[in-house]
């Protein structure tokens, strides 16, 4: 597979990409949080295979509009939706380790591999992609800025990221074009702040 060459000329034609990749006929996933433009991802791919699996890492953590907005896409697009939850509940673990820790707490990289790590992982083995498809843009944060729309991880996994070179615009007028709902409620706890990586794409 010439990566270079499929990113030099599919690196900036988000749908081309996504035709692309549904056409290698890999087992695939897309993965969402269900954050602000999360729909353009979910529609495009659904769009051109509506069976492929969508994971959620449900944390527990969202705001009441995430959950609203989830059930909203979920429904609008007909997505085959697979919830990863942590071990514990968010009350569970309140009641032990109590509120969420804050991003200079030693326990904070331990509260991220239970609410979002360790359910990918999980996610990852139950689904058995070799396409993972993600909504992550190169504005993010400063490890996406570096990366390809397309890239192969350290084991072996496919990732196809359409919308790396898009901006908020181009996501808004997208949404427009589509009729799809949007969600700008939405927190991260395992972040803290938006330029913060969440350690999908660092440590897998």
């Amino acid at each position: 597979m010439d990566l270079t060459h499929i990113n030099a000329e599919l690196g900036r034609n988000a749908q081309g990409l996504v035709d692309w990749a549904v056409g290698l006929e890999q087992p695939a996933i897309i993965t969402t949080n269900f954050r602000p433009f999360e729909a353009v991802i979910l529609h495009m791919v659904t769009r051109a295979n509506p069976q492929v699996p969508v994971v959620w890492m449900d944390s527990g953590y969202n705001l009441d509009a995430t959950y609203r907005f989830a059930e909203e896409v979920t429904r609008l697009l007909k997505l085959n939706l697979h919830i990863y939850l942590p071990r514990r509940s968010r009350a569970h673990r309140e009641a032990i380790e109590g509120a969420t820790p804050s991003l200079d707490d030693p326990r904070h990289a331990a509260f991220t591999e239970e609410v979002k790590l360790e359910p990918f992982a999980r996610a990852l083995r139950e689904t058995a992609p070799k396409v993972w498809f993600t909504a992550l843009r190169a504005t993010d944060t400063a490890v996406r800025a570096q990366m390809e729309p397309v890239s192969i991880n350290p084991d072996g996994l496919i990732k196809v990221a359409p919308l790396l070179h898009w901006s908020s615009k181009d996501l808004h007028q997208y949404c427009e074009i589509h009729s799809l709902p949007n969600n700008f409620d939405y927190v991260d706890p395992t972040k803290g702040d938006d330029k913060r990586e969440c350690g999908l794409h660092v440590t897998h």
